[in-house]
């Protein structure tokens, strides 16, 4: 890819027309978010997760807007469940220029109490899922010949420790590790690849915090969860998934032609390493 100008329209640098973007763990949250922004900056999109019905629901959102997106049920924790859906956007685009490993999964357990059980299932999910999806991509957009961009989401755990996150902290340090090998092995192709580490982001994945155990959200609680984050954020508010998806629009649009090997931090501040 040519260096951009200083006169190229912005419009122009961001701009994904033409483009075909894969997006794990679309059902809901940064994944939701990310597959409507890259639809909106005109990608067209294919969307996977085990949410059959949160999928639907984010194809049929893009569609009413304009947009083009298809979904395929898709266990990221299984190769070929990833290959098939890479495979879906190529038979139906005829290539893949965008793959946006968002897939991801917590569990919560002291260190010295982590079971082989807990431990395989955030392995499963968090690491190999996305090394499944880098996998698919390249062997996609190396032939192709024409560059392309992967983005793997880790977390801001990896610059601040919590308790009893463990499991799922040692997986996203070692996306931004995965995210740095395949970059340094992909430039060859004019293929760029980028990690996320957003900060604390108030989607889905936050439930946990704030419901009971009938999985009814507790007001007070989320409205106590989002004071406490926001307290911790620089900016002063705790984040939303469209937060983490703008700056996934930025690192596979044209304006960060020149990024790749690198981890962005979308976390209003919480951390500055």
């Amino acid at each position: 890819m040519e260096a951009l100008s200083e006169s190229t329209p912005p419009s122009e640098a961001f701009s994904l027309e033409g483009r075909v973007a894969v997006v794990t763990g679309a059902a809901s949250g940064i994944g939701r978010a990310t597959a409507v922004v890259l639809a909106g900056a005109g990608a067209r999109v294919v969307l996977g997760d085990v949410d059959d019905a949160g999928l639907a629901a984010v194809a049929e959102q893009i569609t009413g807007a304009g947009g083009t997106a298809s979904a395929r049920a898709t266990d990221v924790t299984r190769r070929a469940d990833v290959d098939a859906l890479v495979d879906q956007g190529v038979a139906e685009h005829g290539r893949l220029d965008i793959m946006a490993n968002v897939a991801g999964i917590a569990s919560r357990n002291l260190v010295v109490d982590i079971t082989d059980e807990q431990l395989d299932a955030v392995m499963a999910v968090n690491l190999k899922g996305v090394l499944y999806g880098c996998q698919a991509a390249m062997r996609v957009m190396v032939p192709q010949g024409t560059g392309g961009s992967i983005v793997n989401i880790a977390s801001g755990i990896i610059d601040q420790t919590a308790p009893t996150y463990g499991p799922y902290a040692m997986t996203k340090a070692a996306v931004t590790i995965l995210t740095k090998t395949l970059a340094s092995e992909a430039g060859q192709h004019g293929i760029r690849v980028n990690a996320v580490a957003p900060g604390t982001i108030l989607t889905d994945f936050s439930l946990p915090n704030f419901t009971d155990e009938d999985g009814r959200v507790d007001e007070q609680r989320k409205a106590a969860f989002t004071r406490t984050a926001s307290q911790y954020a620089k900016l002063g508010r705790i984040g939303t998934g469209a937060d983490v998806a703008w700056s996934i629009l930025y690192l596979v649009s044209d304006a960060a032609s020149f990024v790749t090997g690198q981890t962005m931090r979308p976390n209003g501040g919480t951390a500055m390493p």
